[in-house]
């Protein structure tokens, strides 16, 4: 694609590293920018910056947030007792959109994937087992995804978890396998951690 400016060229090129977007795409989005107020464009570009050089990560859960514990960690209304066991920020998300949920989380950034190089230490395992150490939890509820790196995941941990004195339980399969949590609706996700199950029975 010819560019008739440079500037316009690396704006599109910076487009393109973001997921799903084409080259025609980040020229529609870019000239769509430039269509718009420069106050416009300035409000984004620094929400993007601020994003980027001000987000923190919850020193207890580990989720995306403003400060150093998240509001969901901070909160006097959740129910400590109960940790609910996530990939990423976008699983919380769409938990915390079912209302049927009201205890704490636990991000662990990933799952167990070695044909992806990535192993049990490169996930937030070692400070979920310290939680567990320091806290009154009573019940783990693991909600990964229905794929072979969720079980994977699951397995793995509750191995290291089954010391402890504690309810470990998984989320209901109203969810097919392959399914990301993120893509669930809300019905089916709220509905699968109220009738969540001890993991164990899950394994028969």
């Amino acid at each position: 694609m010819n560019f008739s400016s440079k500037l316009l060229e690396d704006a599109v090129a910076e487009f393109t590293k973001l997921p799903g977007v084409g080259q025609k795409t980040a020229l529609r989005l870019v000239l769509h920018l430039l269509n718009r107020e420069k106050e416009e464009v300035t409000r984004f570009s620094t929400a993007i910056s601020r994003l980027r050089n001000e987000i923190q990560f919850c020193s207890t859960c580990h989720n995306i947030s403003d400060s150093t514990i998240c509001e969901i960690c901070a909160s006097h209304k959740r129910d400590h007792s109960l940790v609910c066991v996530v990939e990423d920020t976008r699983d919380v998300m769409a938990i915390e959109n079912t209302n049927q949920y009201n205890g704490v989380y636990h991000v662990l950034g990933g799952l167990i994937s070695p044909m992806d190089g990535v192993g049990p230490s490169d996930l937030q395992v070692d400070t979920l087992v310290e939680r567990l150490k320091e806290s009154g939890v009573k019940e783990i509820i693991f909600a990964l995804s229905a794929t072979m790196e969720g079980d994977t995941t699951i397995f793995y941990l509750h191995k290291r978890l089954k010391q402890f004195n504690i309810n470990i339980s998984t989320i209901a399969r109203g969810i097919a396998f392959g399914g990301e949590l993120e893509y669930v609706d809300e019905i089916t996700l709220g509905r699968s951690i109220v009738t969540r199950v001890p993991y164990e029975n899950s394994l028969s």
